[in-house]
């Protein structure tokens, strides 16, 4: 049975692409902030604070022992507020970038070992393209850093497909935190982990652009 590890498995795409996974009877290691959103749908949950290094590597470390290695990898996490420089604090800021940046790394660092040497490596980008909006700096900043990240990883990382997925706008809980309406043709998070999938069936890399 091929191994998935899914970051962010709780809710949106992580959780669109955890129950797919499982209904493909793959082992899935569903990581989140709360376990409890998991309603069981995965082989494994781990409950994890990503921003935090100690809570990534007992994440890594339960997931090691009860698995040997991990074909498919997927950062689904993230976060967004809406605050204009004025407005947002030194330390939202720094809340927004470790949600979105700092998360993204302790992951992708502690993992790399229980990975298969062509392991596939998939990371959830912006859900729009038109991020430098009002309110929207530091989370622009941030998806921004996010794309130099994984381009240096599919470099770095060669013998593993490493893609970025630009899933355009999305219907979920997170577009309430966004400064304007949700559009009439946004996609449905099991649209988009379908596309995702079939995507990683095809064998595609990089940019994987959705919108």
């Amino acid at each position: 049975m091929t191994t998935a590890m899914i970051w962010g498995a709780g809710s949106g795409i992580g959780k669109a692409l955890t129950s797919q996974l499982l209904a493909d009877e793959w082992e899935i290691i569903a990581v989140g902030r709360n376990v409890e959103q998991f309603n069981n749908q995965a082989t494994m949950t781990i409950e994890a604070d990503v921003t935090n290094t100690y809570s990534v590597q007992n994440a890594i470390r339960s997931a090691g022992n009860e698995i040997d290695q991990i074909t498919l990898w997927i950062n689904a996490f993230g976060d967004l507020f809406s605050s204009t420089v004025n407005e947002i604090s030194p330390e939202c800021w720094q809340q927004l970038l470790g949600s979105n940046l700092t998360s993204t790394f302790l992951v992708t660092h502690f993992s790399l070992p229980i990975l298969k040497e062509d392991a596939s490596l998939i990371f959830i980008g912006a859900m729009s393209e038109r991020l430098p909006l009002p309110g929207l700096s530091a989370y622009a900043w941030a998806k921004s850093g996010l794309e130099d990240f994984v381009e240096t990883m599919r470099k770095e990382e060669r013998k593993r497909r490493v893609s970025l997925v630009h899933p355009g706008v999305v219907d979920t809980p997170f577009l309430d935190k966004l400064p304007f309406r949700m559009p009439k043709d946004a996609a449905t998070p099991e649209q988009i982990a379908d596309r995702i999938m079939s995507a990683y069936h095809d064998g595609y890399k990089g940019v994987i652009d959705l919108s």
